[in-house]
């Protein structure tokens, strides 16, 4: 298939993009590189030294002799750009990873709250809008996030997207089916809960294909595409605003910091290995909803952990030490998440589980890297 990739260039973007390319599709990035201005901005690097856009395809050709092409493109603000790319590449699918991706950074500061906003839902409205008006068969791959249900589970498991409930009717009880009701604990998360409103809007009035995939925390680093060659590598963030619990704490054990666990720990979360997501992408590309249904739902993620159950494995395998901070969020001390993944291993997801062996690979690439570490970057201080 001809696909394009929307932030094709990030953590999660751009072994996707190199997954899919393997696979024989026809692969076109576009991105505007605004995650590599963060990091500028934040004075932070990835802990593992990322070539340029432009490198890592040329290094992906040279290896494989396939072409991965790209677009610098600021999506949400260049409408009729967009626009240009569904007609000039009228392809059969689009990836959508270009939003802004960390709860903390979205809660920073004023300015970050509007970026957030107005670059994920601007994002996302102008890609459905062209498509409506250029390639409106395209069936659209959609990032989104576990944290739109929030952590709370009213002691049932979490379905994929959709709540049956019964409505007190006139005469009798009607059963029906409604979006599962969001919870966002930040503005990042509420952004991705807005998002669900415009895909079911537009798959109802526009008969748009939409998949939506509830992500869970990722972590790992590298993918079977991504260790060909160090030029392919993946970033590592380990910062407050954007490193993902485990791989910080893998980080933190790796070059002798104590892992940073905000409150009792008790938080339970979602979680994949960036291998996982990169073949979750390839399983729902493959498998659109018909024209006319409803957006197709599905959680991804294999395994959910207590944050303090993580530190205790990590402290355990490493000799670490655990530092019980302060919560700069607010949410509940403890949680259970009970998650209905069924969708994704029935398409033929083999999870990918934590295990020492793929914990030990982390701890190999951050001990290689380890001089790359700012430690004045590692604490959190976005608080809400």
């Amino acid at each position: 298939m001809k696909i394009v990739v929307f932030g094709g260039d990030g953590f999660c973007g751009w072994p996707t993009s190199l997954h899919l390319s393997d696979l024989g599709h026809d692969i076109h990035i576009v991105d505007n590189l605004s995650r590599r201005k963060i990091d500028c901005d934040l004075g932070v690097n990835s802990l593992t030294p990322i070539r340029s856009i432009f490198d890592r395809i040329s290094c992906w050709n040279e290896l494989t002799g396939k072409n991965i092409t790209f677009s610098n493109l600021d999506v949400a603000n260049s409408f009729e750009k967009v626009l240009d790319i569904f007609t000039e590449l009228s392809p059969d699918a689009i990836v959508h990873f270009a939003e802004q991706r960390a709860a903390p950074y979205s809660m920073k500061s004023a300015a970050t709250k509007n970026y957030t906003v107005n670059n994920n839902i601007s994002a996302t409205h102008n890609i459905l809008n062209a498509i409506c008006l250029v390639k409106p068969d395209c069936h659209v791959v959609h990032l989104g996030t576990m944290g739109v249900y929030g952590y709370g589970t009213a002691g049932i498991d979490i379905p994929e997207g959709y709540l049956e409930v019964n409505v007190a009717g006139s005469t009798e009880n009607q059963t029906t089916e409604i979006l599962y009701p969001t919870n966002p604990g930040s503005i990042y998360h509420l952004t991705k809960s807005m998002d669900q409103l415009l895909f079911a809007f537009y798959a109802k009035n526009n008969n748009l294909r939409i998949t939506d995939l509830h992500q869970g925390i990722v972590w790992g680093v590298e993918t079977k595409q991504t260790l060909k060659d160090e030029r392919l590598i993946n970033r590592f963030d380990y910062d407050g605003d954007y490193g993902t619990v485990l791989n910080r704490f893998l980080m933190q054990a790796a070059i002798g910091y104590p892992l940073t666990v905000h409150g009792s720990g008790g938080q339970t979360r979602a979680f994949i290995h960036i291998s996982d997501t990169v073949k979750c992408i390839e399983l729902a590309v493959s498998s659109p909803p018909k024209e006319g249904e409803r957006v197709k739902i599905m959680n991804q993620m294999t395994e959910t952990h207590t944050v303090k159950s993580l530190a205790e494995l990590v402290s355990s395998k490493t000799g670490a030490e655990i530092s019980y901070l302060k919560n700069p969020r607010k949410e509940a001390d403890e949680n259970e998440l009970n998650v209905n993944n069924a969708s994704l291993i029935s398409l033929g997801l083999n999870p990918t589980l934590l295990s020492d062996v793929l914990a030990d690979e982390i701890l190999d690439t951050v001990k290689k890297y380890a001089d790359r570490c700012n430690t004045s970057l590692i604490p959190c201080n976005s608080k809400w």
